[in-house]
């Protein structure tokens, strides 16, 4: 009968032997893809004839004084007033019923539509033909909302 295994020998690989496999394992992969590594040098090519490589370069060169203007120009109060509005507008919007929001604008696109027509025309309007006008429900509606709106305006200004 053949003696117990007491101990389990770990092979230790040389540096020498690591890299060798890393190397073996690079081969396969590029044999794996050659397709993929071929675009990728062609778009590298593409790159580096457009000079877009050496801009990067000379960017990443200079990044801390790329980060020191950008920095600079970011906290000018325009732009932070810009970001201030850009973020106002987006919580706004984040509140708002986008179906609303949806018919909304797109009454707003038809009421231009009609308004260029109308301008295209020339037609006066009487006083006569304005009072007549409020008894169309499409004016009426436009109106109703249009105060309402300007209540709303005014509750949210106190």
């Amino acid at each position: 009968m053949a003696a117990p295994i007491q101990t389990i020998k770990k092979e230790q690989l040389t540096e020498e032997q690591i890299k060798e496999q890393k190397l073996e394992n690079l081969k396969q992969l590029l044999s794996e893809n050659e397709e993929t590594v071929n675009e990728l040098f062609a778009i590298m090519k593409d790159l580096n004839d457009m000079g877009a490589l050496q801009a990067v370069t000379k960017l990443l060169e200079a990044k801390e004084d790329v980060v020191h203007i950008l920095l600079g120009q970011v906290t000018r109060k325009p732009v932070t007033n810009m970001i201030n509005n850009l973020m106002g507008a987006a919580g706004a919007l984040s509140a708002m019923d986008p179906e609303k929001t949806t018919k909304l604008i797109e009454s707003l696109t038809t009421g231009l539509d009609a308004a260029n027509k109308a301008v295209d025309t020339d037609e006066k309007i009487s006083v006569f033909k304005l009072v007549k006008m409020l008894n169309d429900p499409d004016i009426n509606r436009a109106m109703n909302f249009g105060i309402h709106l300007l209540q709303g305006i005014g509750k949210g200004l106190k």
